[in-house]
């Protein structure tokens, strides 16, 4: 069996800048900053004083709501040497979501930056918070934990008056506090405390904290960067989002724990990764499914030279056997595997290895990762099936979350009396332990690598005033996997206007959860017990679509 790192991530980050002082920790290429293991260590160390003397504690959570700038990295080592607890937000985020999100995490810090195409965060934050004023604690009766809320400004752009302090500010409140008394709170930590909490949307209402220690995803990390086989040569680049568990575990995590250097991509562009690569001779690089499509049919593909490439993972959605065969043959990434698991066990439970069958690599996701225990049982009895026969897959180990965050009855769902996290996925394991993944209990929605709960958007839509009620599906998509349908039922005397619904939508919620097709219905079939039969929806979208 693999050994376990029994360190906290902040002592871990320590080792490294005692153990690979001038390794190459951090590049970016857009802006030429490059970090040693050290640099990036002492970067940490100054932002963790300066939390602890703006008033974070330990135990305290702190939002980031960023693209994959170096403050995020610098926050996320940071928060975990005084025992902060990360809050990470999705960036496509609008403000209804945003709202639930700090109000229900208990945010007591929100860090930010201006956004990304189409949203622009001060906006919204001004919004949420209308009397926010510099130098001035939070007092608001919709986020009653809330008290700061700190600025990120890009490389040369100036700090934003929508907030109670700037990065700045809060680097240089660190004179106030001297090593001894981080130190002396850094050693209060222990390895199995909350160290992050991801939103992830689950079997019913809003998405859940899923609470995860310095120990789930350090090891975690730590098992995945084994499998790639990478070393202190290596050099990945990073395109997925750091507020994913792709970005913070599957890359983040790997690196750090072999000395691999991150070279993260601020915002994803099929240019932009490329142009990486081939600056940064990066060996590695993870996305999900599309982006390596948008890559692969990019009209100057041809132009750049991605044949340092080796490794990577694919994952976050269902990877076809044409992409990974393409992305073998034309990126050079003879050594790319595939990762599967959820946040929910932070989040790898299998993974395909670099000398696995090119054939296995392309068909399953790969055997249990080291210390993982797996199975694969009848949904109605919870009986182990047979190999090579459907059933729900589960697992248990150290990688399973603490819990949702306040939310017992939903974790004692998902989590049984006996330590086994129900994914709620369905698949089969073969005779040698090679799992594979064929559908889903649960009406979550995968889009791009984004996980979409219905209910979120329904309970929006019915807000509409011409809906008189909603279901939304999952539909087929060649470029996403899967999309987002709503079928609605209109109001007498009102109108129906599909784009409407979407504008509605947009306005409201993050650009992934906004419906692709809007279809009109004038009843939904039920089941004999009253039940939504929304196999059937789905069945006729498809028809009317044409999918």
């Amino acid at each position: 069996m693999s050994k376990f790192i029994d360190k906290t991530i902040g002592d871990w980050m320590d080792h490294m800048a005692q153990t690979n002082p001038d390794g190459l920790a951090l590049v970016y290429c857009e802006t030429g900053l490059r970090l040693s293991w050290r640099q990036l260590n002492e970067q940490a160390r100054t932002m963790a004083k300066g939390l602890l003397a703006m008033g974070v504690e330990k135990g305290d959570h702190v939002a980031i709501w960023a693209t994959n700038l170096p403050e995020w990295v610098f926050a996320v080592y940071a928060t975990a040497k005084i025992g902060a607890v990360l809050v990470t937000v999705n960036t496509n985020y609008r403000i209804f979501e945003l709202e639930y999100l700090l109000r229900q995490s208990d945010a007591k810090l929100l860090l930010y930056s201006s956004g990304i195409k189409n949203s622009y965060y001060p906006d919204i934050v001004k919004e949420l918070l209308p009397d926010i004023k510099a130098g001035e604690a939070i007092c608001s009766d919709r986020l009653p934990v809330l008290k700061q809320v700190v600025y990120i400004p890009h490389a040369g752009e100036s700090a934003s008056e929508v907030a109670t302090g700037s990065f700045a500010q809060l680097m240089a409140m660190a004179d106030g506090v001297s090593d001894e008394t981080l130190d002396a709170v850094q050693r209060t930590i222990g390895i199995h405390d909350v160290v992050n909490m991801q939103y992830t949307s689950g079997t019913t209402g809003f998405p859940k904290g899923v609470m995860l220690t310095h120990y789930n995803i350090l090891n975690n990390g730590n098992f995945i960067g084994d499998n790639m086989k990478l070393t202190p040569d290596d050099k990945l680049c990073i395109p997925v989002p750091f507020f994913h568990c792709f970005g913070l575990v599957l890359a983040q995590m790997a690196c750090v724990t072999h000395g691999t250097t991150m070279v993260p991509v601020e915002v994803y562009s099929p240019t932009a990764v490329m142009q990486t690569i081939q600056d940064e001779r990066c060996t590695a690089v993870h996305g999900v499914p599309t982006m390596f499509i948008f890559m692969l049919e990019h009209k100057d593909f041809a132009q750049y030279d991605l044949s340092s490439l080796r490794t990577g993972i694919m994952a976050g959605a269902t990877c076809p056997m044409e992409v990974m065969r393409a992305v073998i043959d034309k990126m050079h990434m003879r050594d790319i595997v595939i990762t599967y698991g959820q946040t929910e066990c932070s989040p790898g439970m299998t993974m395909s290895q670099t000398d696995d069958p090119v054939e296995l690599r392309v068909s399953t996701v790969g055997r249990l990762l080291p210390n993982c225990e797996g199975k694969v049982v009848d949904p109605e009895t919870g009986e182990i099936v047979p190999p090579n026969t459907q059933g729900e897959i589960c697992t248990r180990g150290y990688h399973v979350m603490r819990g949702y965050y306040k939310m017992e009855e939903a974790t004692a769902q998902a989590i049984d009396a006996d330590g086994w996290l129900h994914t709620g996925d369905l698949g089969t394991c073969d005779e040698n332990g090679y799992y594979s993944i064929t559908g889903r209990i649960r009406d979550m929605i995968i889009r791009g690598g984004e996980n979409i709960y219905p209910r979120e958007i329904e309970e929006l839509v019915y807000r509409h005033p011409a809906v008189s009620d909603v279901q939304v599906v999952a539909v087929p998509s060649q470029k996403f996997g899967e999309e987002v349908c709503a079928f609605v039922i209109i109001k007498e005397g009102e109108t129906f206007d599909a784009d409407g619904i979407k504008a509605f939508v947009a306005e409201r919620m993050s650009r992934h959860k906004v419906p692709s097709f809007v279809l009109a219905i004038d009843a939904f079939p039920m089941t004999a017990s009253g039940k939504i039969q929304k196999y059937k929806l789905r069945e006729q979208a498809c028809e009317e679509l044409g999918l």
